[in-house]
């Protein structure tokens, strides 16, 4: 096993998992400007990023086509739902809910993969692809709603790798073109909110302000340390690793902020838990024994 690439992927986990308690700081801002600020550090570090390492020019030559602008005008707008769904359902007190949300993502990932590109779902795959179903049923009927805050961020961050799929660009390319994108209309926003006296930066205290300008770290750093290790590691232990995040988020909702969690949302979440322990014992079973035919890779 690469070490190095061990360590990346548990530092880009931890960092996620860690998020609930890093946008809780930053409670008193509204989600839309966590939201605008979130984009504009994190485009200002890309940028800075690829003009010390000498990359601004090849990131030109290659993002301004019109078909590569599409892609990645489409993945920006879901990344961007995704991240403004995130911020605001954690200061709203939702944290279990979001893990959920991503806790399902997988599933959701290898479903898309079948109706978009044809991929087939191995026999066993199945089963937990009807028990994350099973599971948001008794979560809506428990609730008496759809835990829409989960599906959202699981469908938006789904397509959102569904389109990433189809995107040329490296991925410190392709991120630094969405927020690129996504950059003029939050510097507007931003910019309205400080001339109507609504703005939070530079108003809200030293510390707001430092973390506001660490959202850029925050989201670009642990991203930067996936990609790194998605490079050094096998795939099967990054799609095992990546049931961490959620459980710290899960866990933090929980037992730091107190978050309601009653016995109906534990069978919810158990049936969905028990679903996606079939599916990394599937996939872990599946990687390590040569099967006679291959099927199609999820």
């Amino acid at each position: 096993m690469d070490k190095k690439g061990f360590l990346l992927a548990f530092g880009a986990y931890f960092t996620w998992g860690l998020f609930p308690i890093y946008w809780k700081f930053l409670q008193g801002v509204p989600a839309l400007q966590l939201l605008g600020h979130r984009i504009l550090w994190s485009f200002v570090l890309l940028l800075l990023i690829l003009l010390v390492s000498g990359q601004l020019k090849a990131l030109r030559e290659k993002a301004f086509d019109l078909k590569t602008l599409r892609i990645y005008a489409i993945a920006a707008v879901l990344i961007g739902v995704n991240w403004l769904m995130y911020v605001w359902a954690v200061n709203a007190g939702f944290i279990v809910e979001t893990s959920l949300g991503y806790f399902i993502n997988p599933l959701i990932s290898v479903v898309l993969g079948m109706i978009f590109f044809r991929e087939r779902l191995r026999r066993l795959q199945w089963i937990p692809v009807a028990l994350a179903v099973i599971g948001v049923t008794y979560l809506t009927v428990s609730y008496g709603r759809l835990p829409w805050i989960a599906l959202t961020l699981a469908f938006s961050f789904g397509f959102y790798g569904l389109v990433k799929k189809l995107a040329p660009l490296s991925s410190v390319y392709g991120l630094t073109l969405e927020t690129g994108i996504l950059v003029i209309p939050a510097a507007g926003y931003l910019i309205a909110m400080e001339l109507t006296g609504a703005g939070a930066f530079l108003h809200a205290g030293a510390v707001s302000d430092m973390l506001l300008v660490g959202a850029g770290l925050v989201t670009t750093i642990p991203l930067l340390m996936f990609a790194g290790a998605a490079h050094r590691i096998p795939l099967t232990m990054i799609g095992l690793m990546q049931y961490f995040a959620p459980t710290m988020q899960f866990l933090i909702g929980v037992f730091i902020y107190k978050e309601p969690f009653s016995s109906q949302q534990l069978i919810g979440f158990g049936i969905v838990w028990l679903g996606l322990l079939i599916f990394a014992a599937e996939g872990l079973y599946h990687n390590r024994v040569p099967a006679v035919k291959t099927p199609i890779p999820i």
